[in-house]
């Protein structure tokens, strides 16, 4: 089933044109798939092209070797090379059909189908290809699905979820990306992830943490979130979460960038940095946002700008209130706020006595709104 043209600059990029020529002068198919295409047609932008061909992986490396072109075995049992032109990678994988599946270590057989190869994609908006003028190809009839914003699983969900049970969370992700909010998740899908729920806990952490980034960077993840929450797909991802908050911080960010990090303080999670493997930078921001106390200046004072500004809203959100009259202003003032006083100033005290009085000058300087001057701290 042919479907529109993509009409979009990267598809005039040389590295990709010649990369499709190679299999292409040699009689193969060289089509673009899954994501490129997804995100051409939505006009949305687009920064790694994965290239499908009907061509065996000893094929691609020959023919890259005869035309001098770098070509890599990255994956080549399961049919990937990875060409290497110009200081672009582009991964190349041969047509293929599930012979056996065992999560991340299924057993393939090439194929010279693409109908073959679509049918063993996880999602129809996955399932898309184009030519190297853009003209789309709609095997499984996918684009009325892309279209609608309707994120549904290739055949039967439970299916597709047993060959790999992270795909209940990139279930939900694309449906946070991709899906339209009226429309909820697709019912089958979201009874056969609840089904099977419990597979999350046999996938690698890296991978469930990996996921649920993804899932919280989307602009508004907190209904998807609340559906992971209600069929038990949250529970079983991040023991403990609490989506009720994350709608009320969706809606206090007003604008700013998606940030997980900011998204996970609030979602809870009895250890979430372990659960989700975040790196130790991350799990640092984390405790800081939901430990971070004191009122907007001070924050903006002990944090800087940018990170009371996430721990506010962290706080309102988690208590169901609104950030106070004039806190941003608050915030600013605190983070360009210099304690005009250093130990030498004190002495000759020194020790426990040099810290505790550093401290209550401090406490009495950050509650005046950073007004009071050295000497009267030193009066």
């Amino acid at each position: 089933m042919s479907g529109p043209r993509i009409s979009a600059g990267w598809l005039a990029d040389p590295r990709l044109q010649a990369a499709m020529a190679l299999l292409a002068d040699a009689g193969h198919q060289a089509l673009i798939v899954g994501g490129a295409v997804r995100d051409g047609l939505l006009g949305l932008p687009v920064r790694d092209v994965d290239l499908a061909t009907d061509a065996p992986p000893d094929r691609v490396m020959a023919l890259a070797g005869a035309v001098g072109v770098r070509a890599v075995p990255t994956g080549f049992d399961h049919g990937t090379v990875t060409l290497v032109l110009g200081g672009r990678a582009i991964e190349v994988t041969t047509f293929r059909r599930d012979v056996e599946t065992n999560g991340r270590h299924a057993r393939v057989s090439f194929s010279t189908d693409v109908a073959e190869d679509a049918a063993r994609r996880d999602f129809t908006l996955n399932a898309l290809y184009a030519d190297g003028s853009g003209h789309v190809i709609d095997p499984l009839g996918a684009l009325p699905d892309l279209r609608a914003g309707h994120v549904r699983f290739v055949g039967t969900p439970a299916d597709r979820i047993r060959e790999d049970h992270l795909r209940i969370l990139r279930f939900f992700r694309f449906t946070a990306w991709y899906g339209r909010p009226e429309l909820g998740p697709d019912a089958e899908g979201l009874a056969a992830s609840a089904a099977f729920s419990a597979g999350i806990e046999t996938l690698s952490r890296e991978r469930v943490g990996h996921e649920m980034r993804r899932l919280l960077a989307a602009a508004d993840p907190a209904p998807t979130v609340a559906s992971m929450a209600a069929s038990g797909v949250l529970a079983r991802a991040l023991p403990g979460a609490d989506a009720r908050a994350l709608a009320q911080l969706v809606h206090l960010e007003a604008g700013l960038a998606p940030d997980p990090v900011r998204r996970l303080a609030v979602l809870g999670g009895a250890d979430a940095a372990a659960d989700l493997r975040l790196t130790r930078a991350e799990a640092k921001r984390l405790t800081a946002l939901r430990e971070a106390g004191g009122g907007p200046g001070e924050l903006g004072y002990r944090l800087g700008a940018e990170a009371a500004r996430d721990a506010l809203l962290v706080r309102a959100a988690a208590t169901g209130g609104e950030l106070p009259p004039g806190w941003q202003a608050d915030v600013e003032r605190g983070a360009v706020a210099r304690f005009p006083i250093r130990a030498a100033d004190l002495q000759p005290l020194a020790g426990p006595k040099l810290g505790r009085a550093l401290a209550e000058r401090e406490a009495r300087w950050i509650a005046s709104g950073f007004r009071l001057s050295r000497e009267q701290l030193l009066a």
